[in-house]
Formats: C-alpha cells, structure tokens, sequence
C-alpha cells in the first residue's frame, strides 16, 4: 500500500467533488442564526468547521468558491499552489509549504467570494487542513463553469481551463 492509500485508509478520508479527498474532522455545535450573517447566506450557519484534505499527484482542487473565508493549512508532502481570482478579477497565488526562505507559508487565507483551486508543485502528494468560517455547508458551493468563467475573466483563461478539467 503506498504512502498516500496509507493516509486515505488512516484518515478515513473519500472523494471530493472539487477533486482530492477529504473528511470532515470538526464541525461546531453552536450556529450562528441567519439574520446576524451577511445576506449571501440563506440560513444559519454553524460557527466554523474543519477538514483534512489531500492532493495526490495528477489531481487538482478544480477551481470553486464559498460563501465563507478558507483558512488553508499545510501538513505533509509536496508544496502546493492556490490559485485565486477575485470578484474584481485579480489573480493572486499562495504558495503552501514548509520553505518558508521560498515564499512557501504554512496558512493561507483564500477570502469568501473569491474562485480558488490548488494544485501540487511536487510529485508526492499534498496533505493539508482547510477551516471555514462561518462553517461550511454545501448551500454555499459553487463548482467553477470553464465557459462562463473564462468569458469574466479572459485574462485568466488559460488558468481556468487548465484549472476547471477533471484528471
């Protein structure tokens, strides 16, 4: 068994619509009620939740976005980079890793409303904690539309296409 089917086996963790694999690992047991979030949310959300995520080689995390911020988190493996494009159409990338002399960092903070995907820059595999708040909940998520995308934001094209394709 290689060292990755060791981590999804140990971790529990199953596929993710996004790509990559996840488990859920908390989920707060207060909310907050609809009427003190902002008005994207159409209902209340709990305070914040937590998963593990892991990139094997040859996946991506395909471009999406949420209604909450994402706190990125990096554990083990090869770095990886987080693309994000903004409402406003601007692209910034993080780099997450342990070389920090690099420019890698261990958290990156990807804010609500922006599209973002991930994609190794090794050749390992990737394991890393994702925290959301308010917490998530799939109401919020939003899978990117190549066409649609690329059309709102053609000086990102090539990045979304490269980006939006299943592997």
């Amino acid at each position: 068994m290689s060292a990755v089917q060791k981590l999804i086996t140990h971790l529990e963790l199953v596929r993710h619509p996004e790509g990559g694999w996840f488990r859920e690992t908390y989920r707060s047991t207060e909310a907050v009620p609809v009427h003190a979030l902002p008005g994207r949310f159409d209902g209340e959300r709990v305070f914040s939740t937590a998963i593990y995520y892991l990139l094997e080689a040859g996946d991506i995390s395909a471009l999406h976005r949420i209604k909450s911020d994402e706190i990125w988190h990096f554990y083990a493996g090869s770095p990886l980079l987080i693309h994000t494009i903004s409402p406003d159409g601007n692209y910034q990338a993080f780099h997450l890793g342990t070389d920090s002399a690099s420019g890698e960092r261990y958290q990156a903070v990807v804010p609500a409303g922006c599209w973002f995907g991930a994609e190794l820059t090794g050749t390992q595999f990737a394991l890393a904690g994702c925290t959301v708040s308010p917490g998530f909940d799939f109401a919020d998520f939003e899978m990117a539309d190549r066409l649609q995308l690329s059309a709102s934001y053609p000086q990102h094209a090539e990045l979304i296409m490269r980006m939006t394709e299943r592997r």
